[in-house]
């Protein structure tokens, strides 16, 4: 059965690196389309993430991304610069926590 969105997040907490985010207060939103439509926040605070389903309502980073994208792009299927360059990845707030976010999480 092919991974969902649902799926990534569930498990992001067990790909969080808490060294690579020390010191961090941050709430990063996730807003997908496409097949798996909906929204999601990760928030890192203490050295823990935690994630929920819904809209946060400040968050200092927002991915936009279709939800077939962001599979590829949590796999390793779809390099995140061509994804941002070529549109398919939307980013607005904290573009440097965005260049970050990649070492926070252990990906593939």
């Amino acid at each position: 059965m092919p991974l969902t969105v649902a799926d990534l997040m569930t498990k992001m907490p067990g790909a969080f690196v808490p060294e690579k985010a020390l010191g961090l207060d941050v709430v990063l939103q996730f807003k997908f389309s496409g097949a798996e439509p909906g929204e999601w926040y990760a928030e890192i605070k203490d050295g823990k993430v935690n994630v929920q389903q819904g809209a946060h309502p400040s968050p200092k980073m927002t991915l936009s991304a279709d939800s077939e994208d962001y599979v590829k792009l949590f796999t390793g299927q779809l390099d995140p610069m061509q994804a941002f360059m070529g549109g398919k990845l939307k980013l607005s707030g904290d573009l440097n926590l965005a260049m970050k976010m990649t070492q926070f999480f252990k990906m593939r």
